[in-house]
């Protein structure tokens, strides 16, 4: 540090001449020592900053080909795509639209539904209508005597009488099979 110091003093104190004023910060001059040992400040020569040259790689450039069949052939499908994917969403909008204003009709109809439903419970009235026939007589109570209940407490058993023999069985499941097959046949059809 100290003989840093020192050097710097050493250089100011070689400096005989002093610059007042604003010659002092002045850009682009520089001093010129003259035979009597005065400084004069002369501009400095512009000088031009150098010039790099760019200097690019050879590279070797490929002719332009002819297009691929299979460029053009998957253009043409991803073309196809979007207007098939555009047509789906549009066809999905419009059913759903569909599927709105019929749930909005089925709520319609369920509410006339209910009305309607109201009305004839209070057209018909089961007391009255019982009313009415016994009146006339043409519907009795039923008599003690027209009651029958059945007893269901034993086990129910079968009993087959006319038994297929084995042949008859044999061109049942041949029957059955052709039968399969044309009901197959006819719903390609």
């Amino acid at each position: 540090m100290a003989s840093a110091a020192a050097r710097k003093r050493s250089r100011y104190a070689q400096t005989t001449h002093s610059v007042y004023g604003n010659l002092a910060y002045a850009p682009g001059l520089e001093r010129v020592p003259q035979r009597g040992g005065s400084e004069v400040l002369r501009p400095r020569p512009k000088s031009r900053p150098k010039e790099r040259t760019l200097v690019r790689p050879k590279v070797q450039v490929r002719e332009a080909g002819q297009v691929s069949v299979f460029a053009v052939v998957g253009f043409l499908a991803v073309g196809i795509f979007a207007v098939l994917l555009m047509l789906g969403s549009i066809q999905l909008t419009m059913v759903s639209d569909e599927v709105i204003s019929l749930r909005e009709q089925l709520s319609d109809l369920q509410t006339e539904e209910a009305k309607l439903m109201a009305q004839y419970e209070l057209a018909y009235d089961l007391s009255a209508i019982e009313e009415t026939v016994t009146s006339n007589g043409s519907m009795v109570k039923p008599q003690a005597g027209q009651i029958y209940s059945l007893d269901l407490s034993e086990e129910d058993s079968v009993v087959h009488y006319d038994q297929e023999s084995a042949a008859e069985a044999a061109g049942g499941l041949l029957d059955a099979i052709g039968e399969f097959v044309d009901g197959v046949l006819s719903y390609f059809r």
